[in-house]
This record gives C-alpha cells, structure tokens and sequence, in this order.
C-alpha cells in the first residue's frame, strides 16, 4: 500500500480545492520513460478506472492502476519545502537505482 504524508495530503487537498470543477480524487501511477526506465505521475481524476485500488486519506481519494502498484507498494509521498524548491517526493523501497536528475528510476 502506498502511504502519504499528512503534509501531502493536505498540499494536494489545497490544490484540489483550487480546481474548477472539482476534481473527485489524485492518481497516482507509474509510467514507463525518464534515463532509468520509470517515472512516477500525479494527476486529477473524476473518476477510477474499473481495475483501480481507491484509498481514502482523511477524504482524500487516491486512485492507484494494479500495474502501477506493484512498484508502488510500501512507498511513501511527501511534499517538501526547501530553498532548492518545493514538490511531491516519494521514497520508494523497490527502487534499485535513480538517475542523475533524480526524476526517474528502475525497480
């Protein structure tokens, strides 16, 4: 099971909240591509797919592919803050090796 911060939660409900119309939850999802074969994708959905997981974090509906969650299982997301920027960071223990921009990985 993927696990999301409450700092992430929060970051993406005030996103959502901002969206017009509303969507009703986040995808999250694995996609092949990036210099180390994968990269993770975050996006508004209205509805799950038919072969979805759907996870509720304090009302926050998160949609996960079966695909996607056999390289998600046990990560965590976070949002962080820092001089350097600010964005989602997950931290995934099936990934074997990153790339050097950090944006994509091989599991």
């Amino acid at each position: 099971m993927v696990q999301l911060t409450e700092t992430a939660v929060f970051k993406v409900k005030e996103i959502l909240d901002s969206q017009e119309p509303k969507p009703t939850g986040l995808r999250i999802a694995v996609v092949g591509g990036g210099c180390s074969g994968f990269s993770y994708s975050m996006a508004f959905e209205n509805a799950p797919g038919m072969l979805d997981k759907t996870y509720d974090f304090n009302g926050l509906k998160v949609f996960i592919d079966q695909a996607s969650m056999l390289y998600l299982d046990g990560a965590q997301v976070d949002y962080v803050e820092s001089l350097e920027g600010s964005g989602f960071k997950f931290s995934n223990p099936n990934v074997k090796s990153t790339c050097g921009c950090g944006s994509s990985f091989n599991a």
